[in-house]
Formats: structure tokens, sequence, C-alpha cells
């Protein structure tokens, strides 16, 4: 009787530990803020990028281009989606759209384990995107001059590496 509850339970571990091993996929999320945009007119809220912007939006797309990205999320807004744009072309991948203030993260991060992801969002939403998927409060808000960040965030089971790169074009 002891050695059928010792099997037992050495099954039951080995396939506890291999039911582990194959959830420990890799998840990589790349985040950055919108490239330069045009701030001739302080009313339109739904500026294009400016010429720089632009050029900004193509380095990136230099900059990921080995990346083979299963999803790429973008606010609803003219900057981001310029943003965006090259990358979404080279990948064939339409941008998903997403509004911060309603980003269901539990489920967010469930569509897209083990893949690899870029966001694009604003000054004050992608730090705090980065915030919540490390479970820490380590990012402030990004400078409104600033367009150089790189959020890399690894997830594998449960070790989540964080890494922010100024990439200045």
């Amino acid at each position: 009787m002891k050695k059928i509850i010792f099997t037992g339970l050495l099954l039951l571990t080995m396939t506890t530990i291999f039911a582990q091993e194959s959830d420990d996929q890799t998840t990589t999320y790349f985040l950055i803020r919108h490239a330069e945009k045009v701030r001739n007119d302080s009313t339109d809220v739904n500026p294009d990028l400016s010429e720089r912007g632009y050029q900004r939006a193509e380095n990136w797309k230099k900059i990921l281009q080995h990346i083979s990205f299963h999803a790429i999320y973008s606010t609803n807004y003219n900057r981001t989606l310029n943003t965006v744009e090259p990358i979404a072309k080279t990948s064939n991948l339409e941008p998903i759209l997403y509004h911060p203030l309603e980003v269901d993260y539990d489920l967010f991060q469930t569509e897209n384990k083990g893949k690899n992801v870029l966001i694009v969002g604003h000054s004050n939403t992608i730090p705090q995107f980065v915030n919540v998927l490390i479970n820490q409060q380590k990012y402030p808000e990004i400078d409104d001059a600033e367009f150089s960040h790189l959020y890399i965030i690894t997830i594998k089971g449960n070790l989540i590496t964080d890494l922010l790169l100024y990439i200045d074009f």
C-alpha cells in the first residue's frame, strides 16, 4: 500500500513539474511612446506626427526589425497609429486598438502569453502599463519632450525582468 501511495505521489509530482515546465512560456512586451507630434495647434487633440516623428517611427522599425511580433497594440490616435504603422506593415499585422483606462490586464496577459507584443501609447500611459506588467511602481510618467524610451518586459513563469533603454536617433 505504501508503494502505491508513493508511486501515486511520485506521478503527481512529476506531472506537476512537467506541467509547470510547459507552462513557462516566455512573453516579451516592447513598449514605446508615440513619436513627436505636430504642435502648431493646441486645440487639436488628435494631431499627426511631425516630420521628425515620422522619421522616428521609421527608426523604431529599424531598431525592432528582428523581432517577430505576434500582436501590436495602439491607442486610437493618429500619433500612435502613425508611430506603429511602419512596424505593423513590416510585421503584416493590424494594430489592435486599446483604451488605456479600460485594459483588463489579467486578460491582456493571458491572451498574449508566450508572444512578442508591441504596445504604443502616451507619456502618461506607457509607464503605467509597464508598472502593472512588472507588479511595482517603478517608472514615472515620461517627460513631454522625451520620445526615446523603449521598455522591454520579459515574463517566464514567475520571473519578470524589465529593462528601460534610451534610444535617441
